[in-house]
């Protein structure tokens, strides 16, 4: 995955006024570099973020559909991560130049001008080829839908886990009979469990690694645990700031506990949790994409979602998803293939799952070859329990929400603030985000209706 280092309104200026601070350059992958010059009926040009793993494992599902598919010629183009690839694929939108289908976060495409830098879905084309509404977990699929159109196809949902040491929670006394951690629903069972396998823990190693002194990663455990106590953002509307300061602080301050009750050391950076993790500390708390490197380390661990300490279980989810850019002359036999495309990698999702991510294509999930990977089918139940970011122009990977609210969530992590005035600087920021409008269309939240 990779973290956001850049503002987005650093790169991205109004419609029309779009700009680039610096160059972005991109590398073919895949087997589909020469696509253009091949003597195939149909071309499509993909644009994806995918690297290391999930680079490898979509450049497998590629060349498994031009086998399947050798009508048509796909040109898959992986871009920087992050801002650099949303700014390349607006500027590409706006300047009539974009790809045939392209990647966003799902959280992304409701800041990303629907209807005009972006084109719908024919859910017809898509039940064509195999994939329908009923094919996918309800509230996924409603995120994907801005005014009653489809404007993103889900490919998966990766979420925030728990991953655990069993070698090091079996001498703890903290697995049950069926080899998973014991069973957590409150905030004093929690750290009742983090006690105990302190003392099964190597000296110089902490209890748990929780990155909490990152941005990004603090405010993806803090949607978490707001979403398990029903904390809301904001009305339908758009208009109103309806975030809960007092549930917020019950989460802040359970964050906290971590490190000031020193099961998280705050000498350690945040990525130090995961080479502990290595080398014996009990708990980690990653994303799903720490799955290969764990399971490559040969370690004996298992990974839940995050513990649903205040009664409701709810993870923090984010979902890669197929969007059509928008082009002015869409349509004919390259639209139809690049539908096909998607909903052929979409449908054979399996080897998309060795990284960890959790199809979105829910058959996928029932199948026997499914249920023998771990720890993936022992968190698959996240899928019913996703905990997202609000439905706004400014939320979303690597949007504005995460880079103006993280920090604050960190300072009272790290302990520079108390959790009581962190969560009115917070509804504080929210109030401002909520009068912002969005570089794409000029709309704040409110004014850009339903669809936020």
């Amino acid at each position: 995955m990779g973290r956001p280092d850049l503002n987005r309104r650093q790169l991205l200026g109004g419609l029309g006024g779009l700009f680039v601070a610096s160059s972005f350059g991109f590398a073919a992958l895949g087997t589909g570099a020469d696509a253009l010059a091949s003597d195939a009926e149909t071309r499509v040009r993909y644009w994806n973020l995918f690297s290391g793993g999930d680079g490898s494992n979509m450049i497998a599902m590629l060349d498994a559909f031009r086998a399947a598919n050798p009508d048509i010629a796909v040109k898959d183009s992986t871009l920087q991560w992050g801002n650099p690839f949303y700014t390349k694929l607006a500027m590409a939108a706006a300047g009539n130049r974009a790809p045939d289908l392209g990647v966003m976060h799902l959280g992304r495409v409701t800041g990303f001008a629907p209807g005009r830098l972006l084109d719908p879905w024919d859910v017809g084309l898509l039940a064509k080829y195999g994939v329908r509404e009923e094919d996918f977990n309800p509230a996924l699929w409603k995120r994907a839908v801005i005014d009653g159109e489809l404007y993103a196809l889900p490919l998966d949902i990766h979420v925030q886990l728990c991953f655990y040491r069993k070698d090091v929670l079996k001498k703890a006394g903290l697995l049950g009979d069926d080899g998973r951690i014991v069973p957590v629903t409150s905030t004093d069972e929690w750290f009742d469990v983090l006690k105990e396998a302190r003392k099964a823990t190597k000296k110089g190693l902490q209890t748990i690694g929780f990155w909490h002194n990152d941005q990004n990663f603090q405010w993806w455990f803090f949607v978490a645990f707001y979403t398990q106590l029903g904390g809301t953002w904001f009305n339908a509307a758009g208009t109103e700031v309806t975030f809960d300061t007092d549930k917020a602080q019950q989460v802040l301050e359970f964050l906290r506990r971590h490190v000031s009750d020193g099961y998280a050391n705050p000498g350690f950076g945040g990525g130090a949790g995961a080479e502990q993790f290595l080398n014996g500390s009990p708990f980690v708390w990653e994303g799903n994409w720490s799955v290969p490197v764990f399971s490559g380390a040969k370690l004996d661990y298992g990974a839940t979602p995050l513990p649903p300490v205040f009664g409701k279980p709810a993870t923090h989810a984010e979902s890669h998803a197929f969007v059509l850019p928008h082009q002015s002359d869409r349509g004919g036999a390259t639209n139809e293939a690049a539908h096909r495309l998607a909903a052929y990698v979409v449908r054979h999702a399996r080897q998309w799952a060795a990284g960890g991510h959790i199809p979105a294509y829910t058959p996928t999930l029932s199948t026997a070859a499914y249920k023998e990977l771990t720890p993936q089918s022992e968190y698959v139940s996240a899928m019913d329990h996703q905990a997202t970011e609000p439905k706004v122009w400014f939320a979303g990977s690597t949007g504005i929400l995460a880079q103006r609210v993280g920090p604050i969530v960190v300072a009272s992590t790290m302990g520079s603030a108390t959790p009581e005035t962190t969560a009115r600087r917070m509804k504080g920021a929210l109030t401002q985000l909520l009068a912002m409008k969005n570089p794409m269309d000029g709309k704040t939240a409110a004014e850009g209706g339903p669809a936020a």
